[in-house]
């Protein structure tokens, strides 16, 4: 080891420790102006990382900022600094590490800007902020490396497009600046190396050794899961089964209402009281707190959780992951069972527990995923354009700029490398004036042009503004929730859940009943009501859509004859299917129509995620009564869509013309609530709505109100504003995911196999137990009506009266 200093080499062979090959490497090319690390979980990618930084310090290093740590959770920077801070005392380095998140004290910020530890562990929108002080410059001057972890996870949202921003402003700072990214789960790590360097330099990949297979399979249950729903919780004696059997397990989940549903079942039959405990995004900081000490001391035996505990933290003996429902996305299943023994040379092991019949199916594509060792994941597109405007602003605060410079800076990040440089313009022009509208109003217009042609605040007050409101996490109108009298903080809920709230109704938060006692400002003031059967609570927690190669494996699944790995239970219910009706296939839409209950039926089999086939619903149900069809709802899954309605469908072809369809979307968009929700996450992030406000925070109410008539004011005035435009392409992905209904009719290729059926088929069963049925308001209701009191006036009578009367 003689490239590395005494104080290290004495370390590791004090420990008994050899370095691998990868981290060896990176020590190698410590000097390259990015790398990126794909080494598996428990591969020592953190170690990797941070010992060029432990060399180049040394034992005494001289003060100032030397490396940052970029992770996307708070509980990761803390959970590094605790494992940093034991080599750097063994090694009796006089280097100081710190963290800097949201949760850091005000007194300890200005500290840390006025004298920087050598090591900072921080989030991007930490970083940002720090970026907005005019002492910037002084703060990050010799500023060395930057080592970004879980590099995938911050780039598959607006966090990863702002973060690479700010590090093109630090590369400004600090031209030297090396680039270090680390990750488990890379789909594409070419694609993911561009993202990560300065464009247009180069950054070698490291492929670390992938290490042993996984120890994954279906968790064998003496019962076949129920025909629908999404908790699992018919295999909870089973659970508890595996979590005496093991150290520590991790029990995920998909969704935070589905975890607090599962772990207050989980409770009530934890006849031996083991140690078990619930962790996710929506409870107290305090209460999270709380979970992670007793994870690190090894207190629990179990914890159901959600993806707070994905990503790469190191708590407890954790020997066993369950995952609770289909996993939807290969990536994250992967990142899930890295949790579990999480050394180098061990063999993570999982089990899934699918929730309903069809998850089995899912489940197994999932596992044969993860044994081929095939990540899903979709191309990343350019940077959003609201992020740039709020970097803009980010730069402003900062101090003037000129906009030749500012553009150059900002195409160096590698999600904007592309950026034509009337996009730049257009979101300048939105910073200084709002647009062409709103021009006329003071309260946007943020930026002035200097006589020499630079551009900065034109009222340095607003600082304080913008940097209250910066980020790209948008929350979900979330209240606090906390007991009345003692006041201890609970967690949060959705306001729109608090606002069905009475007095005396209960809840699950944490694990706990609650009754709700009232609304105290933004505060949801509880008490506890033990034994009382609760209504459920509505978190903000992801909910995931399948992934479409995942979905393609299902579908390559279904094609098999015989359907090897599935349970003799599924495998006999997928065979009846092919009997009564046929299977769906890949390049082929299979829809089944039926009558049931008195209703005809229409049943697509589309596989584009529970989101797309939402949206196909809605822009069907407007087609069909448009055709005279009386639709009257509908319930979507991620592989199918049931419509109910008085008229039978002859022809579903002539329903599902890609023009149409774009056509009538366009037509469903432009008015509909989910434009004006995408319009108002947008319109926060651009900077045109501030949520924070010194001393107060707008309720969500308040915001939706204020977003909604600037909506509808540009829509009339000014159709083509920056922020319409950037909400029109938003709304082709997320909230209602139209791309994935264009990329599955591009698969079909207009082939549609039509299946006319005398009743329903085994695959559409579970259809008709699934939540979240949707109501179509037209004809076929009205019709409902009229025969309803039409029979109601002929039992009373008042039909023969009525008929006199005429």
């Amino acid at each position: 080891m003689t490239h590395l200093p005494p104080h290290v080499s004495d370390w590791l062979a004090a420990r008994g420790w050899v370095l691998h090959p990868h981290q060896a490497q990176m020590l190698a090319q410590k000097q390259a102006s990015a790398q990126l690390l794909v080494a598996p979980t428990g591969g020592g990618k953190t170690l990797a990382g941070f010992l060029p930084s432990l060399a180049e310090l040394g034992l005494s290093p001289p003060p100032g900022l030397h490396t940052l740590y970029v992770s996307p959770l708070k509980a990761l920077a803390a959970d590094i600094r605790r494992n940093l801070d034991r080599p750097i005392a063994e090694m009796g380095a006089a280097i100081r590490v710190e963290d800097r998140t949201g949760d850091t004290s005000a007194t300890a910020r200005r500290r840390q800007r006025a004298d920087p530890p050598h090591i900072l562990l921080t989030t991007p929108e930490s970083l940002a902020l720090m970026l907005s002080y005019p002492d910037a410059p002084r703060i990050f001057a010799g500023l060395q490396r930057v080592v970004l972890d879980e590099i995938h996870a911050l780039a598959e949202s607006r966090r990863g497009d702002q973060l690479m921003l700010a590090l093109s402003r630090l590369q400004a700072l600090c031209p030297g600046l090396r680039r270090v990214g680390l990750s488990a789960t890379v789909e594409d790590p070419p694609a993911l190396a561009r993202f990560l360097a300065r464009h247009p330099d180069p950054c070698p990949v490291l492929q670390a050794d992938p290490g042993p297979d996984p120890d994954i399979a279906m968790l064998d249950l003496p019962v076949p899961p129920p025909w629908a729903g999404g908790g699992g919780r018919y295999a909870i004696p089973r659970v508890l089964e595996e979590v005496r059997r093991h150290r520590t397990t991790l029990i995920f989940h998909n969704t935070r209402a589905q975890a607090e549903i599962f772990f207050h079942d989980l409770w009530m039959q934890n006849a031996d009281a083991l140690p078990i405990a619930i962790h996710h995004g929506s409870l107290s900081r305090e209460s999270r707190q709380k979970v992670e000490a007793a994870m690190i001391a090894g207190e629990l035996r179990a914890i159901v959780c959600t993806g707070t505990l994905d990503l790469g933290i190191d708590w407890g003996d954790v020997d066993l992951v369950l995952q609770i429902g289909a996993p939807r996305n290969i990536k994250r299943l992967v990142q899930r069972i890295g949790r579990a023994n999480h050394r180098y040379n061990a063999p993570s092991r999982a089990r899934l527990v699918p929730a309903n019949r069809f998850e089995v199916i899912e489940c197994q594509a999932a596992l044969e995923a993860v044994r081929a060792r095939d990540l899903d994941g979709s191309p990343r597109g350019p940077g959003p354009l609201d992020v740039l405007c709020q970097h803009i602003l980010i730069a402003a605060c900062a101090g003037d700029f000129t906009a030749d410079g500012l553009y150059a800076e900002v195409t160096q990040a590698g999600p904007y490398a592309g950026l034509p440089r009337a996009d730049f313009d257009a979101c300048l022009d939105f910073c200084a004036t709002g647009g062409y509208v709103l021009r006329a109003y003071d309260r946007w217009q943020r930026l002035k042009q200097r006589p020499d042609g630079s551009w900065g605040l034109r009222d340095p007050r607003a600082a304080r503004l913008i940097r209250m409101n910066l980020g790209t996490i948008q929350d979900s109108d979330l209240v606090r929730v906390r007991l009345r009298g003692r006041g201890a903080p609970l967690g949060e809920v959705e306001e729109a859940f608090a606002a069905t709230l009475s007095p005396g109704d209960s809840f699950l938060i944490g694990g706990q009943v609650v009754r709700y006692e009232g609304l105290r400002e933004t505060t949801v003031e509880v008490s506890r009501a033990r034994g009382r059967e609760p209504r459920l609570a509505v978190f903000s927690g992801t909910k995931f859509a399948t992934s479409t190669q995942l979905s393609d494996r299902i579908l390559g699944l279904l094609a098999r004859p015989g359907w090897p790995g599935l349970p003799a239970h599924t495998a006999e219910w997928l065979q009846l299917q092919a009997q009564v009706s046929r299977l769906p296939r890949r390049e082929r839409l299979l829809v089944e129509t039926f009558p049931h209950d008195g209703r005809h039926h229409a049943c697509f089999y589309g596989f584009a995620g529970r989101n797309a086939m939402q949206t196909l619903g809605l822009l069907l149900t407007r087609r069909m009564e448009t055709e005279g069809l009386a639709p009257l709802g509908f319930v979507a899954t991620d592989y199918a869509l049931l419509i109910w309605g008085l008229e039978p469908l002859a022809d579903p072809a002539a329903l599902l013309s890609p023009e149409g369809l774009r056509e009538g979307f366009e037509t469903w968009l432009a008015g509909n609530a989910v434009m004006k929700r995408s319009f108002r996450g947008v319109a926060t992030i651009a900077g045109l709505i501030e949520r924070n406000h010194p001393g107060s925070r707008k309720s969500g109410r308040q915001a939706t109100f204020s977003t909604d008539i600037l909506y509808d004011t540009l829509r009339r005035y000014d159709p083509d504003h920056l922020l319409l435009r950037i909400t029109r392409q938003e709304a082709l992905g997320g909230l209602v995911d139209f791309g994935r209904i264009e990329e599955m009719l591009r698969r079909i290729g207009g082939r549609i196999d039509h299946q006319p059926l005398d009743r329903l088929s085994p695959l559409a069963a579970p259809l008709l137990l699934e939540a979240g049925r949707v109501p179509v308001e037209g004809a076929g209701r009205e019709r409902l009506m009229e025969e309803q009191a039409a029979r109601a006036m002929e039992a009373s009578g008042l039909a023969d009266l009525d008929a006199q009367a005429v």
